[in-house]
């Protein structure tokens, strides 16, 4: 019921209606050009009007609509999943393809899921945490969103992150491995 996305024009598949000059230009001309620095890209996010959620509270409306973009990472590495699996009993998949489908398109989605994740405004982790935590503990929320940038460029560039992002890389190592088994060599 919300109308506020489709008013800003943010309902379409365009990337420009997306795009971010300072996360989706700048930061990445950036980070391809300093080693060392990871390469992290945003678009401009969708604003809703939380008045227009129905049958929800505003926090817990706001805490769905950040599920949506990891839920559709999730869908997109399933869809794909069954796509090698089915192309793969019918022989018609090749090992090579089917690799770079992996590489390129399942463990992107995968690692993007866990990523958005993380329990740091201003990814939909944040959003998630917010929504779950009872009252008593909304001080935690609020504290993370004041200080979560910060807290998530340590993460970035201390290169913690791949500590947190580790059962990610494992669980898609995994998933990999058993889709290559539908696949004749």
């Amino acid at each position: 019921g919300d109308r506020l996305p489709r008013t800003q024009g943010r309902l379409t598949l365009s990337p420009l209606a997306h795009y971010d000059l300072l996360g989706t230009i700048i930061m990445p001309l950036i980070a391809s050009f300093t080693p060392g620095l990871p390469l992290i890209a945003w678009g401009k996010p969708v604003q809703t009007d939380v008045r227009a959620y129905k049958g929800v509270s505003p926090r817990t409306g706001h805490m769905l609509v950040a599920l949506v973009g990891p839920a559709m990472n999730l869908a997109l590495a399933v869809v794909v999943s069954i796509v090698i699996v089915a192309l793969g009993k019918a022989h018609v998949l090749t090992r090579t393809l089917a690799i770079v489908l992996i590489q390129y398109i399942l463990a992107l989605n995968l690692r993007l899921f866990f990523f958005n994740l993380i329990p740091l405004p201003p990814l939909d982790g944040g959003a998630v945490l917010e929504g779950i935590l009872p009252d008593s503990l909304q001080i935690v929320s609020q504290t993370l969103r004041r200080y979560g940038i910060v807290l998530f460029y340590v993460l970035l560039l201390s290169g913690a992150i791949n500590f947190v992002m580790r059962p990610a890389g494992e669980l898609t190592v995994a998933w990999a491995r058993a889709l290559l088994e539908w696949v004749p060599a």
